[in-house]
């Protein structure tokens, strides 16, 4: 068995989710690079300082998901700690639009229904597919932890206060992914609760990464605080919950 624990970043070969495996290794753990793209994964597995390692893993190949959860099988053995980080705000067809544009052309009146497949394949589906796959693994560590990164523009709660800022841009693609993801994460936590499996939901905040084209007001540094704090909790700490670094968040 390796003798210490061991964490999965999904798409960590930049942004949060890099930042977040470079705490979690800085915290003794062996991490592992998630990455569509192997090579990328590699190449920043060797800027995180502590025990690295890339794993090819694409959350919308299912093929990939189920090599990814076998090579950590026979490689090391466990998994005690899953940050389901990969995701995406737009597909590359609208890459170029700036906020605004993007905004009104996915308004639930004209959204293309295969934006709205392809965030949400990534988003949601593809979060539920390795949990799916990694939960063998989870199942037998003793204090395992999920943590999903969502985002407060999906919060139902504040997006239906007129006053909330960030109401102009809700809409059914990626604030509404995050919606989704939110509930995936509150079924999870739920059919989980009684293995002691801890799942939460945690909003990085406004943070300044390629999803945003660099537009964010935070830190990486910043932004992976609450991720990390949610796959550290110990015994006690909270299972279903949403919340960022200033505390909790309502669905």
């Amino acid at each position: 068995m390796h003798d210490k624990p061991v964490a999965l970043v999904t798409g960590a070969n930049q942004g949060i989710g890099l930042q977040i495996a470079k705490e979690l290794a800085a915290k003794n753990f062996t991490v592992l690079v998630g990455s569509r793209d192997y090579g990328r994964g590699e190449k920043a597995a060797k800027t995180i300082d502590g025990d690295a390692r890339p794993l090819q893993i694409d959350v919308t190949d299912q093929a990939s998901i189920a090599a990814a959860a076998e090579r950590i099988r026979k490689e090391i053995g466990r998994l005690d700690v899953l940050v389901n980080s990969a995701a995406i705000a737009r597909t590359g067809r609208l890459s170029g639009a700036t906020v605004e544009e993007y905004v009104k052309s996915t308004r639930p009146s004209v959204v293309s229904l295969d934006e709205l497949r392809a965030v949400f394949e990534t988003n949601v589906f593809g979060v539920v597919a390795v949990t799916q796959a990694m939960l063998p693994l989870l199942r037998e560590a003793p204090a395992a932890r999920i943590v999903n990164v969502s985002s407060g523009v999906g919060s139902l709660t504040q997006n239906s206060d007129p006053a909330y800022p960030h109401r102009p841009i809700f809409g059914p693609v990626y604030p509404a992914s995050k919606t989704a993801l939110n509930a995936m994460t509150l079924a999870m936590a739920i059919e989980l609760e009684s293995t002691g499996i801890k799942v939460n939901a945690a909003c990085p905040g406004f943070t300044k990464t390629n999803l945003n084209n660099y537009t964010g007001t935070q830190t990486v540094e910043e932004g992976a605080r609450e991720p990390v704090r949610l796959a550290l909790i110990g015994p006690d700490g909270p299972t279903g919950t949403f919340s960022n670094a200033a505390g909790p968040l309502p669905w």
